[in-house]
């Protein structure tokens, strides 16, 4: 083995061990979020002010929790500024992107919906497909997209990219983002189990759940879904140098999503109900594999892409 090949893979090696680091990093400072919020939720709801599940008021309490700590966070990590954050560009270009990946992501999940509405997947739910509802479903799932897309993008694809591709490559940060991303989604709280009473030990057992949906084998194929659309929007912010692309990419996706919950019913008794998922029923092994390869073939063609640019452009050479 030359020593050029050593190298090579121990710099690999390096990169995997800074992008595991920093993940799990990034991971602990939602944990403690979610501590907080599990400390805080049993003595705010005995003082009467709030009249909601204590699921629903840990969940807030860490969202809470996550925002007030963000930029401190940021700020420790050095990744308080426009371009760690991949909001560099300027206001209007950064609009445009995202108006544009918003269309994008419509198209991307609007194909998949399709599909699963061909298959019998999902059918539709007539009861909802009233002009009235549907325009306030959509106003309502827009508006929730891009609240989403803009502050997850800004944690994963912005902060968590950066921290983790300054000294790692490409794929190192793809995966660490990804896999947060994905692992993100099942850390919810529950409702407490029938017989089991809302006290302190109640409060306890409710946060060691929010764990529990990591270890179903039933949420596998979301798992995986989610993972490769981490991955394609970490491709998409190495290709632009920016999260335009990503905020709208996601936040179409979520449009999707939310209206075709919203407008259509799972049919769990179609032979290919399988393909859709457990996590919301759209998200599943065919999201996975459409997302999976629109993600290979968009790296594929914009590598091809910069080469053709590079080998056109002339050099001006010295002087």
């Amino acid at each position: 083995m030359s020593f050029a090949t050593r190298a090579k893979g121990f710099l690999a090696a390096e990169g995997a061990g800074h992008a595991a680091r920093l993940t799990a990093l990034f991971f602990g400072y939602l944990f403690v979020a979610l501590l907080l919020a599990a400390a805080l939720t049993y003595p705010l709801i005995q003082t009467g002010w709030l009249d909601y599940e204590p699921r629903r008021v840990m969940g807030r309490l860490a969202q809470l929790f996550i925002l007030l700590g963000l930029w401190p966070f940021l700020r420790l990590m050095g990744l308080a500024h426009r371009q760690a954050l991949g909001v560099a560009p300027t206001r209007a270009r950064l609009v445009r992107a995202i108006g544009g990946g918003w269309l994008l992501g419509i198209g991307i999940l609007g194909a998949l919906v399709s599909l699963e509405l061909m298959l019998g997947v999902r059918v539709p739910d007539v009861e909802q497909l009233q002009v009235p509802s549907l325009l306030e479903k959509a106003v309502a799932a827009l508006i929730g997209g891009l609240l989403i897309g803009l502050l997850e993008e800004t944690f994963f694809r912005g902060a968590l990219y950066s921290a983790i591709r300054r000294r790692a490559t490409v794929a190192a940060a793809a995966a660490g983002s990804a896999l947060l991303y994905a692992l993100v989604h099942f850390l919810k709280p529950h409702a407490l189990p029938p017989g089991v009473a809302f006290d302190w030990a109640g409060t306890w057992s409710m946060f060691l759940q929010v764990f529990a949906g990591l270890f179903q084998w039933q949420h596998l194929d979301s798992l995986l879904a989610l993972f490769s659309a981490g991955v394609f929007l970490a491709l998409v912010r190495e290709r632009s140098g920016h999260i335009g692309w990503c905020i709208g990419l996601h936040a179409g996706w979520v449009f999707v999503i939310q209206l075709t919950r919203r407008a259509t019913d799972g049919d769990e008794t179609a032979s290919l109900a399988f393909l859709a998922g457990h996590y919301d029923g759209v998200i599943g092994w065919l999201a996975a594999f459409w997302i999976a390869l629109l993600a290979w073939g968009y790296w594929r063609i914009s590598a091809w892409r910069a080469n053709r640019r590079a080998r056109v452009t002339p050099n001006p050479g010295p002087g």
